[in-house]
């Protein structure tokens, strides 16, 4: 992030002159050197970047990035320094409206000296009828990927997410045979509390976009829970579902039905109002036996649909009562919420 283009972007943005004063001063003046096998080079003026761990790293960043992809008519999703672009291509005018998109990213990287890293830029085609078509980022052929980790995620071309439900499980059991190495102890005083913080939350990270698609996979993930209820004292020979009330604990698969639903309710009460309205309709043929709320279900041709969070979650939310999706908050809607699905497993 080149200080000088920092600095006129800031100019522009309107920002207050003493802090952008006080922000140069911060920035301008530092020196650097650097100790490569035993010889140490000179001192050099750093001229671009901010110091590593401050508060307004990060806000800088986002203030220069402000105005990467505004050009752009296809999707882009920007976290950080990882830049995603997407669009529907089952054209050939498709595929130029991307490429065209590509070039003013790349337009935009050059003119403000922030380089994509082009070998580590791939594409990933989506769908059984894609066409597959080749994009360039500058100069450079991109790779075809079949999948890809993003933030912690392993996506892949098919969006089944089993791998990513493999990783996961391999994790988890990871840390609790850490635990189980590590804890002497076999009191679920010592054992609940390590589970619900160190292991649980590797089978349920951003789990609402990779929730298990096949009883495999779910499967897979509820043998980590029985396998760490069963190791606490007392709990052997007793059945899963009887642990889970002993020890107070949820299925996975309730957990993340429960998630579903505060995620869809946030979505239909408005306080997603933006993504709900693109993602969830409410029904017009709302009858007196309904919550008043109704959901209209998406229409849907591939299977693998039915497994998204815009379709498997909105039979269950139209089950629920009136009581539980008209509360007025969502603390109140999870007690409600926690109420109705107190009798399952």
């Amino acid at each position: 992030m080149p200080h000088g283009e920092l600095l006129v972007k800031l100019e522009k943005m309107g920002i207050n002159r003493k802090i952008e004063r006080w922000i140069r001063n911060w920035l301008i003046g530092r020196l650097q050197w650097v100790l490569l096998k035993g010889e140490l080079s000179g001192w050099r003026e750093v001229t671009s970047g901010v110091p590593q761990g401050s508060v307004l790293g990060p806000i800088l960043f986002n203030l220069f990035i402000t105005d990467l992809g505004t050009k752009s008519g296809s999707v882009l999703i920007k976290f950080a320094d990882d830049t995603k672009l997407g669009g529907i291509a089952n054209l050939d005018k498709d595929q130029d409206i991307i490429q065209e998109n590509l070039d003013d990213l790349v337009n935009w990287s050059n003119s403000n000296r922030m380089k994509f890293n082009s070998e580590k830029c791939k594409v990933m085609h989506l769908g059984i009828n894609n066409k597959n078509f080749s994009y360039k980022l500058g100069t450079h052929q991109l790779e075809v990927t079949e999948e890809e980790k993003d933030l912690g995620v392993l996506v892949d071309h098919r969006m089944t997410m089993n791998h990513q439900c493999d990783i996961a499980v391999k994790k988890a059991n990871a840390v609790l045979g850490c635990i189980g190495q590590g804890i002497s102890s076999r009191d679920k005083e010592f054992l609940v509390p390590l589970y619900k913080a160190l292991v649980r939350p590797h089978l349920e990270y951003c789990v609402r976009f990779w929730s298990p698609m096949f009883k495999k996979d779910e499967f897979k993930l509820e043998q980590v829970q029985r396998r760490a209820t069963r190791t606490i004292r007392g709990m052997e020979n007793l059945s899963y579902e009887r642990r889970l009330k002993e020890l107070g604990l949820f299925s996975l698969t309730k957990r993340r039905l429960r998630g579903d639903m505060i995620a869809l309710y946030k979505y239909i009460r408005g306080i997603n109002t933006r993504a709900g309205e693109e993602l969830f309709k409410l029904s017009t043929n709302v009858d007196t036996r309904s919550n008043g709320y109704k959901l209209v279900i998406g229409k849907f041709r591939l299977e693998i649909r039915r497994r998204f969070l815009t379709i498997r979650g909105v039979n269950f939310c139209n089950s629920l009562p009136r009581e539980a999706v008209g509360a007025k908050d969502l603390s109140g809607f999870k007690i409600k919420l926690d109420m109705f699905m107190e009798e399952m497993v």
